[in-house]
């Protein structure tokens, strides 16, 4: 018998400035590609939860560096390319994702030294954001632009 697919529960971030761009991180593995932080929740964890520790474990940004302005009313999902899910044992087919839109403190720091995911970081607008991200990703950032364009200042 087959085994049975699902996709991963995940978590996503978005800093978003009042001028309408957003943080975007450069992948480490992936020179070029830019993204959000994002990552898999753990057992048990609520993903807010997850967001927060993802963002510290990923860039080093501390919960007191953010104020929490959204939750995506839905649950976004993107499926692995053929290429990447052969080489998953797991049975996992994709990800799907709850993401979270936080604005910057004055206290906001970037700590990029203990990052396995990112090396660089810039501000970006929406369709740059999209436009660079991985390939894969780019459905679920499409549908993160107009509730990213509605938050308020």
């Amino acid at each position: 018998m087959p085994r049975s697919q699902h996709f991963r529960a995940n978590v996503g971030v978005a800093i978003a400035g009042d001028d309408g761009r957003v943080l975007v991180f450069e992948r480490t593995d992936r020179p070029g590609n830019w993204q959000l932080p994002q990552g898999g929740l753990d057992i048990g964890e609520e993903p807010l939860d997850g967001a927060l520790r993802e963002l510290r474990e990923e860039t080093g940004i501390a919960a007191s560096m953010v104020r929490l302005v959204s939750e995506h009313p839905g649950w976004l999902a993107y499926e692995w390319p053929e290429g990447v899910r052969a080489d998953r044992r797991d049975g996992r087919r994709g990800q799907v994702q709850k993401w979270f839109a936080f604005r910057p403190e004055p206290s906001l720091a970037i700590d990029l030294s203990a990052s396995e995911e990112f090396r660089d970081h810039r501000w970006s607008d929406l369709d740059e954001m999209v436009d660079g991200v991985f390939a894969m990703r780019r459905v679920v950032y499409a549908q993160l632009v107009p509730w990213l364009r509605g938050l308020e200042p």
